[in-house]
């Protein structure tokens, strides 16, 4: 059993701060990339960062400079911090991970429940 648990989404102001965090667990033998995806009320699911293992990140062009993705691979968590937001940010923010399980090895994507990020104006 893998699960992805996302904590810390919530109400915010615009210009506004949040750290959102995506911890993973279960019978791991390695995480991979690992990603921050949003979907809006009536809009597609959208990727927002990803993070490699080697720690290389890349951003969509609306977030770019206001957030960033970082991972700690002791505790198998990874975190988006927020700043500077908007109240276009506002959607559920899902964590993403590609993870290799003990048994069988291999590598599968797996994602979380989504925590509520909404920024008002």
């Amino acid at each position: 059993q893998v699960q992805l648990v996302e904590s810390g989404g919530g109400l915010v102001q615009a210009g506004g701060s949040l750290r959102v965090s995506c911890a993973a667990s279960g019978s791991i033998f390695k995480i991979n990339d690992m990603a921050w995806y949003r979907q809006a009320p009536g809009k597609q699911r959208e990727l927002v960062a990803i993070i490699t293992s080697g720690g290389s990140t890349n951003y969509a062009d609306s977030v770019k400079g206001r957030f960033t993705i970082s991972r700690d691979n002791a505790k198998k968590t990874a975190y988006l911090q927020m700043n500077s937001l908007k109240p276009e940010d506002t959607a559920v923010y899902y964590c993403n991970a590609k993870i290799q399980i003990v048994f069988p090895l291999r590598e599968r994507d797996y994602w979380g429940q989504g925590t509520q990020v909404t920024v008002s104006s």
